[in-house]
């Protein structure tokens, strides 16, 4: 019997560790032929490399190289690069995961050439049009095939927006970043040793690498002058994102906190198995903050996780100093029972796999 061929399209971070839970999955059926395509959006070995080594993460068939940094050329040049792939594979199937460039060019290419096309961790709203991350979800849901939903709101809000309507399959399948850490968190305890290397004990895991905080001076120094009050307070770490650290450089904006280099995965699975509190711009660490038990601050206005402002374990502190200052004094006393399962049970993949094959 010939084999399902699909190709899963990644660039970035959260990418790799969800398409690593789909790979081990693909895995135990052996009819199944999976390809990935590396479309190079985070180049770097610490951004990249060090994620498909350590994940035991199939090697990617194809590793492109994107040189443009805006985001018209850069979803350009993915697109071109992606079709010239899946007109030579001719796969039964296309993967694509999350809201990056990678995601949206992944997906064009496969639908420009009338192959399926199935969109993970689908569903997901901001509804904040200035962030490219929205623009490309909601691009690549309208055209997907199946939609793998990890929320009930995000089954909503595609019911809300008419999807019952279009040829395509929706399903709440659970998130498969609750699968990666249920697996992964148990390995990193093993592996990883970065806590005892950098000394820490009490400390605040903290992220920031968003456009609309680090591209912006004013943002940006005032998120940073919130870490510097708390550091006083709270030793504060920050594995710092090289487009953050070249725009914090130039703009000589002082930092009086523990920065390191990018974390690998099990890195930052330790980091935050053992911090006291998560501040982020990130969406995947506000789950992952969950998923340990964690209180979160989420430094943007809005969240795709509505869920978790809802029931109070992450709060919206934006970017001015005096409320992320006023947000962790709230979440220092966060007593929420954590053990209601928001996210799923674990077996994301498998239902996303079964309703694949």
């Amino acid at each position: 019997m010939k084999k399902k061929k699909i190709i899963t399209v990644v660039g970035a971070r959260p990418q790799f560790v969800k398409a690593a839970v789909l790979s081990r999955e693909f895995a135990k059926h052996n009819g199944v032929e999976e390809k990935i395509i590396h479309t190079g959006q985070h180049y770097d070995s610490n951004m990249s490399e060090v994620f498909f080594k350590e994940m035991d993460i199939p090697k990617p068939a194809f590793q492109l190289t994107v040189k443009e940094r805006q985001h018209g050329a850069m979803t350009g040049e993915m697109l071109k690069s992606i079709e010239s792939v899946l007109l030579a594979e001719k796969p039964d199937l296309v993967i694509v995961y999350g809201d990056t460039n990678s995601t949206l060019a992944g997906a064009l290419a496969a639908k420009k050439i009338q192959i399926p096309l199935a969109h993970v961790e689908a569903g997901l709203r901001s509804y904040t049009m200035s962030m490219p991350e929205e623009i490309n979800r909601i691009l690549t849901d309208r055209i997907s095939d199946y939609l793998f939903c990890p929320t009930d709101a995000a089954m909503m809000n595609l019911e809300i927006e008419g999807f019952s309507h279009f040829p395509c399959k929706r399903m709440n399948t659970g998130d498969v970043m609750k699968d990666a850490v249920d697996f992964y968190s148990l390995i990193a305890a093993e592996k990883s040793s970065i806590v005892r290397q950098l000394g820490l004990d009490s400390f605040l895991l903290c992220t920031l690498h968003r456009e609309q905080n680090t591209n912006n001076k004013e943002n940006l120094s005032s998120i940073i002058e919130a870490f510097n009050h708390l550091n006083d307070i709270c030793s504060v770490v920050l594995p710092l994102h090289p487009r953050t650290r070249k725009f914090i450089d130039e703009h000589k904006i002082h930092l009086k906190f523990k920065v390191i280099e990018p974390a690998s995965y099990f890195d930052m699975l330790e980091l935050l198995r053992h911090c006291k509190m998560v501040i982020t711009d990130s969406g995947g660490l506000q789950k992952e903050s969950f998923f340990f038990q964690k209180p979160c601050i989420t430094l943007r206005d809005e969240t795709e996780w509505t869920e978790l402002t809802e029931h109070g374990f992450n709060v919206l502190a934006g970017a001015e100093t005096s409320r992320i200052i006023s947000a962790y004094k709230e979440m220092l006393h966060c007593d929420k029972n954590f053990n209601i399962a928001l996210y799923g049970d674990g077996h994301a993949a498998a239902r996303i796999v079964q309703a694949i094959l």
